[in-house]
């Protein structure tokens, strides 16, 4: 069987060593764009920190291991076209600018996403830069050598990283966003307050509530206009979220009202020789049941490993996802999974939500930490929808803990009581997300 892949960075490396390793004598090959393959993009920050010291270091495969696996990888061609009728793909080689057809049996498409370039005046300034690959990476670090002012624009997860990033290294850092708190989406007030007043420890200057109208260069570098006030830096990075590359399937697969493929369950297409993965396409959303954008290189990889799987058959179904991720700013670690009770209400639910703050192990301990929790239930049936934690304590297996609740469908009654280990080193005799579901059960029977 002749599998063309297009794109290759998490779903796309994961799919061909997946079908490589269980079925040696396909034939696959793989077109990417780009001079690299398999580059962990959400490693930008800490290079840019100074915590990983060699950017090299974040590929977890190589052009070399996939050929010795029996791919055909094709750097630097890119593909212009397809024709799904008739299973061929235009393709232009960057490199001498020549162009070739080439068929396929199976198509998988796993072409990511890219960043929302908004059209505002000044848009396209060279002080103006994005952060999403390797070679984005590569001039963010070198132009930041001498940079002493920076506008970060985007409070999401890439900007609040790179906001930290920065002011580490001793820069003058500004992070513009339109809504009222960073990291809106993830976690509830009390938490975003927290790292509001962090980054303001750190001099950060904090600009919430603007919209920025446009940018305009000049002899020293960059003013970046919002409907209320004017920023100057020697850049401006661009982080206010990614859209699915999917154009060139526009009119011949089923897509969403976001822009990303629709697939089933298989990582199926609405073209049954087609497949899908990676931030091209949606997710099933379990706290939901419902189809969502979550471009994450969680969602990716297990995305990956199903369409390198089915693409010889349907056998395996994918079990969605709870969108459940974690970050490191200076001192606290915060993870989250599902929804915030504010996205639980707009999403329909009847919702409630508790916030509960603890020691995570005995009082008798040398040393301890204080760790802040919230879960967040359906009230018809006490089933569990989203959590936040936060704490100096490294608390990202809580999230991952609840991740698997929410997957299961269980309530805050089981979170409550459900058998986790108690040793002193590590938790009270009910563990941190016991107390806090305990706490849940108590509100909910008020």
């Amino acid at each position: 069987m002749k599998v063309a892949i297009i794109g290759c960075t998490h779903a796309g490396t994961i799919s061909a060593t997946q079908i490589l390793t269980n079925h040696p004598d396909t034939e696959v090959t793989i077109y990417e764009k780009n001079d690299n393959v398999s580059f962990l993009s959400c490693g930008i920050a800490t290079y840019l920190g100074g915590i990983t010291k060699n950017i090299d270091d974040m590929f977890y495969s190589s052009p070399e291991v996939l050929t010795k696996l029996g791919a055909s990888v094709k750097l630097k061609h890119e593909v212009t076209s397809v024709d799904l009728k008739n299973k061929t793909l235009t393709v232009t080689d960057l490199t001498t600018n020549q162009t070739h057809t080439d068929s396929y049996d199976k198509l998988v498409v796993t072409t990511g996403s890219w960043p929302i370039i908004p059209n505002l005046p000044g848009i396209n300034s060279k002080n103006v830069y994005l952060c999403k690959n390797y070679n984005h990476a590569k001039k963010l670090f070198k132009q930041a050598q001498n940079a002493k002012n920076i506008i970060v624009i985007g409070g999401g997860y890439i900007g609040v990283e790179l906001v930290e990033a920065y002011s580490t290294q001793g820069k003058n850092v500004t992070l513009i966003d339109g809504q009222d708190r960073m990291l809106s989406k993830y976690y509830d007030k009390r938490y975003t307050d927290i790292v509001s007043r962090d980054f303001e420890e750190h001099n950060v200057k904090l600009a919430f509530n603007e919209m920025v109208a446009g940018f305009e260069d000049d002899a020293t570098g960059i003013t970046v206009k919002t409907n209320n006030n004017s920023y100057h830096a020697d850049m401006a990075i661009l982080c206010i979220g990614f859209r699915p590359n999917t154009v060139l399937f526009k009119d011949q697969l089923e897509f969403n009202p976001d822009g990303s493929i629709k697939t089933n369950g298989y990582m199926q297409t609405s073209n049954p020789d087609v497949y899908g993965a990676g931030d091209a396409v949606a997710v099933h959303f379990n706290p939901t049941n419902h189809e969502a954008y979550v471009p994450l290189a969680t969602n990716a990889v297990r995305q990956g490993i199903l369409v390198g799987t089915n693409i010889f058959g349907n056998q395996e179904v994918y079990m969605g996802t709870q969108s459940t991720s974690g970050l490191q700013l200076f001192d606290n670690s915060m993870s989250s999974t599902g929804m915030t009770l504010q996205a639980a209400l707009k999403a329909g639910f009847d919702a409630d939500s508790v916030t509960f703050e603890d020691n995570y192990r005995p009082e008798f301990m040398p040393n301890n930490k204080k760790v802040l929790g919230t879960v967040v239930w359906d009230k018809s049936n006490n089933q569990i929808l989203g959590a936040q934690f936060m704490s100096t304590y490294d608390i990202s297996m809580y999230a991952n803990a609840v991740s698997v609740m929410i997957q299961n469908h269980n309530t805050i009654n089981f979170m409550a009581m459900v058998d986790m280990l108690f040793q002193p080193n590590f938790d009270r005799p009910f563990n941190f997300i016991n107390l806090l579901g305990q706490q849940a059960v108590a509100k909910a029977k008020k």
